[in-house]
């Protein structure tokens, strides 16, 4: 189990909507080309209305694209419905049936498919074992905890072995904690059967958890695709930068090449910083600096103020403001034995030249 994942492939795919004020058509999505290979963890993220769902819907069966293509295990779907398609999708509201008990529940799609019974009893058996929701079979959804309402849902995804698992948002409706133990048994359930899963969110500590790729999306396009690392420290623009974790951004004019570093001037200092792609002298930019990267000292690159300090268990929390006025988020980890910059000080920043991306 599964006997086969399965890849996807979407081919200039768009979906178009009427606006129900203005009566005009809308792209939700717009000539989107994606590529999943099989058994991999693609996580589809976004601010709400970027597209994220209409696209998961659309390889779903739910929604049929109004332009392109969509493929599964290399041939096309765009005709089949949803029961035809070698897909299983799991819920954000868990779509459990009420009447039913856990073990109907998860059998549910395999009496569909007239499985023989022993055989149902079997794969349910296997399942829910896997869900660590063994010896509940004959527990009524009603007396089930959130968390374990989602794993029946989960369970009855997987039990009719599907090519592709499909998630929407599956754990925006638990609590804090539960999600974080939800999405690491997800992410381990799905290593452990190597099926190819396609999940939207739009927490991006989700997405950075779990994700073999990120595809993060911005009114109706693709804004960047890559594994959670390069996407966190090569940003292609600010978007994508600040909507994955937290970003400083700080401006600056380009000196020159050195190799495939960039020189940059700021506030008067060379700074060496890494690029994509090379840039010409003169050239405006900003530098994307995530907070962990940053260091600071009496001294160092870039002369700064503290503007706030602030002890949070395992680091220190600073906003300094540099002498242009921008003000930078650092966060200083492991504080117990390091000075400690107080509110007024003057100090100073630094970071090393590949925790540092020049947009």
């Amino acid at each position: 189990m599964p006997k086969d994942s399965k890849g996807v492939r979407l081919d200039h795919i768009s979906k178009i909507y009427k606006d129900p004020k203005t009566g005009k058509d809308f792209y939700a999505v717009h000539d989107v080309s994606l590529d999943i290979a099989p058994g991999s963890f693609v996580t589809l993220l976004g601010p709400s209305g970027c597209g994220k769902t209409t696209t998961l819907r659309m390889v779903a069966g739910f929604e049929s694209p109004d332009e392109g293509e969509i493929y599964l295990g290399g041939q096309p779907i765009n005709e089949l419905t949803p029961n035809k398609r070698d897909t299983a999708m799991v819920f954000q509201s868990y779509a459990l049936f009420p009447h039913y008990n856990v073990f109907d529940n998860v059998a549910y799609g395999l009496k569909l498919r007239k499985v023989p019974k022993a055989e149902i009893e079997q794969r349910v058996k296997t399942i829910l074992d896997l869900v660590e929701m063994g010896g509940m079979e004959s527990r009524m959804t009603n007396q089930l905890s959130g968390g374990q309402q989602q794993r029946v849902a989960l369970a009855r995804a997987l039990v009719v072995e599907p090519g592709v698992l499909l998630f929407d948002e599956p754990l925006s409706n638990l609590d804090a904690k539960l999600r974080v133990t939800m999405r690491t048994e997800i992410r381990r359930i799905q290593q452990k059967l190597g099926i190819t899963a396609i999940y939207v969110t739009h927490d991006q500590s989700e997405a950075m958890s779990i994700s073999d790729e990120i595809i993060i999306m911005k009114k109706g396009v693709v804004a960047q695709m890559g594994s959670p690392k390069d996407i966190y420290y090569h940003p292609t623009d600010e978007f994508v930068a600040d909507f994955i974790g937290e970003a400083n951004f700080i401006k600056g004019t380009v000196k020159g090449m050195q190799g495939k570093d960039c020189v940059v001037t700021v506030e008067g200092r060379e700074v060496t910083v890494e690029t994509d792609t090379p840039r010409n002298a003169g050239a405006e930019g900003e530098i994307v600096l995530r907070p962990e990267a940053i260091r600071i000292a009496p001294e160092g690159l870039l002369p700064c103020t503290v503007e706030l300090s602030c002890f949070m268990g395992s680091y220190q929390n600073y906003h300094v403001r540099l002498t242009d006025g921008t003000l930078v988020k650092i966060t200083d980890s492991c504080p117990l034995n390091k000075r400690v910059f107080e509110v007024g000080e003057h100090a100073a920043i630094s970071f090393d030249k590949d925790c540092a991306h020049l947009l």
